[in-house]
């Protein structure tokens, strides 16, 4: 996902540190147990299931 821009890549880390806090299955192997920190790894790593929709789109 590398077209994301800031704010979009926030949004996107938000959701996914929300559902990693809730329990949500890790999609990669890290060390890292802080759930924004799993977020952003997954997200470098680009193995996050979300689609960004823009308004021309």
């Amino acid at each position: 996902m590398r077209g994301a821009n800031r704010y979009e890549k926030a949004r996107i880390l938000g959701a996914r540190a929300l559902q990693v806090s809730y329990g949500a299955p890790v999609l990669i192997d890290t060390e890292q147990t802080e759930p924004i920190l799993v977020a952003a790894e997954e997200y470098d790593a680009g193995v996050l299931p979300f689609t960004v929709r823009r308004g021309g789109e």
